[in-house]
């Protein structure tokens, strides 16, 4: 895994307040704990210990939203999602293995950069999508999350047209990257990651920040209204396409 000791303290005390920030963000979009926690952890611990442990405090936050929200899950939305997110996941697992991901990283990101800006700027949208576009966002969703290890801002915009009440948009969310870092989690088990003592120590020293994160990001968005909370998911959204171009123009 990586870890030739136990986490100093000076790994927690870069990790732990990181943490904290990323799942206050999570805590009002129900995504992008590693848009934010990733680079910042690159530079404290193993590169390939920070995916299998935001993995568990994905999971382990999704269960504290779900307390909190869980009766606002839209189960439809959820149950027409999930399944196209599983099939999407198989298809970006094929293309990884044949396309070079960095045109389409980079396409992707400046798609979502596109899109979150002219939603920023535009008259908001009258009425919703109809349930037929969850064909292509569902899809696409698990695509990207096989990918580029991340497609919650795919479901964001979908749900984000779909959903009149933001608490709806959030539990959705949530429940979805739930069972996606449940799926993931899984895959490392199987594979061995969590042998390790060392990570599950570590995932259990971050749960106090994950939990603070949570706290203040549901107390931030009873504050808001649903244009006021939809324009922090517009932000976010620029914030993730920006990494992915940033990402892709690394790579060549």
């Amino acid at each position: 895994m990586g870890f030739d000791a136990l986490p100093s303290l000076d790994q927690i005390a870069v990790a732990l307040p990181t943490v904290a920030l990323a799942y206050v963000i999570f805590g009002i979009a129900g995504f992008g704990t590693a848009l934010i926690a990733a680079p910042v952890l690159a530079h404290a611990m193993p590169v390939a210990a920070i995916v299998p442990t935001l993995a568990l405090l994905d999971c382990a936050a999704a269960i504290v939203n779900g307390l909190r929200i869980g009766d606002k899950v839209a189960r439809d939305e959820l149950f027409s999602l999930v399944p196209l997110m599983v099939a999407g996941s198989l298809v970006g697992a094929w293309l990884l293995m044949i396309v070079p991901p960095r045109p389409m990283m980079l396409a992707l990101g400046l798609f979502v950069v596109a899109y979150a800006v002219y939603a920023l700027l535009a008259r908001p949208p009258q009425g919703r999508l109809s349930r037929g576009w969850v064909l292509p966002f569902g899809g696409i969703g698990g695509i990207v999350s096989a990918m580029f290890g991340s497609g919650g801002f795919i479901y964001a915009i979908y749900l984000g047209r779909r959903l009149a009440d933001k608490d709806a948009i959030r539990a959705t969310q949530s429940a979805l990257i739930g069972l996606s870092t449940l799926t993931r989690a899984s895959i490392f088990a199987l594979a061995g990651l969590y042998t390790d003592g060392r990570l599950l120590v570590l995932a259990v020293l971050l749960v106090p920040g994950m939990l603070l994160g949570t706290w203040a990001g549901h107390h931030v968005t009873l504050r808001l209204t649903r244009d006021q909370f939809l324009r922090i998911i517009y932000v976010i959204l620029i914030a993730s396409g920006a990494t992915l171009v940033l990402r892709a123009t690394a790579a060549g």
